[in-house]
């Protein structure tokens, strides 16, 4: 990335620790949006009665576009100015927000949550350009990222505690009231806080490139969350699975073409670059995979309500408050493979642990395993955003934190969709064989039921059956749901364990990985006093 210009008179009146915080403040809402909308789903498809696919485009409408967005957004940035695409992005988002708190239907509330990722997009694009225009020095550079990866990763995992308490207080809609609050405050501040810089010779913009990657992952993503309800062998998925194929594969092709592309292919001849990439990714699957589905298990088979859920889901939270502390004393004493793949078998080990996951399970019996996983995410909090920028030159930093970041928020919305779609094929198998035996008094088929337990709401169902079938019907539902969560947790467990080694085997050059983990520590350590 060219050298930014950046108003010398804004430069002179704010302390670049002034930038940061607003930043990164703004920046832990996001993914607070996103964590937090899932232990609201149960609550929206009641309210709303929406379908499974309808409630998880909740989510997956939201994630989508700040994926899809996100690269266009900066590359926006970088011409018309940083400060004015993250004012306009978070305005968006307060505006959309506001939208989704008031939403008559689930359609508008899934169109209100798209705009609102759109914005989301342009927050965090611009916010680390932002931050790279301010920092333009590596230690200090690798300081923010590193700041802002624990700020995000911390919206991410306390984002279902927060929002379970705001539902069980304020209901579901303010859950999406109180978003627009907090960013419309942050946004006043940033108004008065943030310089504006621009790119003074941007070049032309990727139209290709943005297009055919935003319409190949919109693709995708459809095809993850409807391929239930169409079929998996029907003509529209497979159509739509060859897009997919055709346009990911076309990308690369339009990138080399471009004089200036918004994704730099070359970075992935960069073992380390790829290996730093590849841990988000697998953490997309063991961990955040994880957090969105059990709320809707917790409500479908015990009852419980989104409060309650979010307390549950502190045990994989809490962890990292003070895991990037473990994470930053690791530093000091081994390289950045050790601690990347301990991350990795952490989380495995907690996902294949987490199949003790029964109806009325124990608090005590999913503590281990909960806890676990968020070990194995918080280790990683903080050291991987500052990690990525390291395994470039300088002037690359801002396409490799870019890059970085849109492989972790596309893993992530990829991940939900593909997981959440399994659970239900799944589900939808495991019924399938005895729903029979409830033909006179259940009126709806195995893939209803599987949908309705997926979606949270397998009470609905139950009450349809008589009183003298409904024990017998409520235990032969739970148990399909319950062995299809266990069959995607042992999946997940495999992503990971699968991942762990391949980082282990591209990050082998030892002497480099210390060299790099020495100039990080001032960065961990300030990321983990931010905690």
């Amino acid at each position: 990335m060219s050298t930014s210009a950046l108003t010398s008179a804004s430069q002179k009146r704010l302390s670049p620790g002034v930038i940061l915080a607003a930043v990164c403040i703004a920046c832990v809402l996001l993914p607070i949006s996103l964590t937090g909308a899932s232990v609201a789903l149960p609550d929206i498809g009641i309210s709303l009665h929406g379908g499974l696919a309808a409630v998880q485009w909740v989510v997956n409408g939201y994630d989508l576009t700040f994926a899809g967005i996100m690269l266009a957004a900066g590359s926006l940035s970088d011409r018309i100015g940083r400060r004015k695409v993250f004012a306009c992005g978070l305005g968006v988002f307060v505006l959309f927000s506001l939208v989704s708190s008031i939403a008559p239907n689930i359609l508008v509330l899934d169109l209100a949550r798209a705009a609102a990722g759109v914005g989301a997009a342009g927050v965090l694009t611009s916010g680390a350009a932002i931050l790279a225009t301010t920092f333009t020095e590596g230690p200090a550079r690798a300081k923010a990222f590193a700041m802002l990866g624990t700020s995000f990763g911390l919206g991410i995992a306390f984002g279902p505690a927060l929002s379970g308490v705001e539902v069980a207080a304020l209901g579901w809609r303010g859950v999406f009231a109180s978003h627009a609050i907090v960013a419309g405050l942050v946004l006043l501040t940033a108004l008065k806080v943030v310089p504006e810089s621009r790119n003074p010779e941007p070049g032309k913009f990727d139209w290709p490139g943005n297009i055919t990657f935003t319409v190949a992952l919109s693709l995708f993503i459809l095809v993850l969350i409807e391929g239930p309800q169409w079929g998996w062998g029907s003509a529209g998925t497979i159509a739509t699975l060859i897009a997919v194929v055709v346009l990911l594969a076309a990308f690369p092709i339009v990138e080399r073409r471009q004089q200036n592309p918004m994704f730099d292919v070359s970075l992935f001849v960069n073992p380390r670059f790829v290996a730093i990439s590849l841990v988000p990714v697998a953490l997309a699957f063991g961990f955040t995979a994880v957090l969105m589905l059990l709320p809707s298990y917790f409500s479908s088979v015990d009852g419980t309500g989104a409060g309650a859920s979010g307390l549950i889901l502190m045990l994989m939270t809490v962890p990292t408050l003070a895991l990037p502390m473990v994470g930053g004393w690791l530093t000091k004493h081994t390289s950045h493979r050790t601690i990347l793949v301990l991350s990795l078998a952490l989380t495995t080990a907690g996902a294949a642990w987490l199949t003790v996951l029964e109806p009325s399970a124990s608090l005590f019996t999913i503590a281990g395993p909960l806890l676990l996983i968020g070990a194995g995410f918080g280790i990683s909090l903080g050291i991987l955003d500052g990690a990525a920028v390291s395994t470039v030159e300088p002037e690359r930093a801002g396409m490799a934190a870019g890059m970085f970041n849109t492989m972790r928020l596309s893993s992530e919305v990829v991940a939900i969709a593909a997981m959440g779609s399994l659970v239900v094929t799944l589900t939808q198998s495991r019924l399938a064989d005895g729903i029979s035996r409830f033909a006179g008094a259940f009126g709806g088929t195995s893939d209803t039921l599987a949908n309705s337990a997926a979606s949270g709401d397998l009470a609905g169902a139950a009450a349809t059956v008589p009183a003298g079938s409904r024990d017998a019907f409520v235990q032969f539902a739970s148990g399909g749901y319950t062995s299809a969560m266990h069959t995607v947790l042992w999946i997940l467990a495999g992503i990971c364990a699968a991942s762990a080694l391949a980082v282990g085997a591209l990050l082998t050059q030892r002497r480099d990985e210390t060299a790099d983990a020495a100039s990080l520590e001032p960065a961990v350590e300030e990321a983990s006093a931010a905690v």
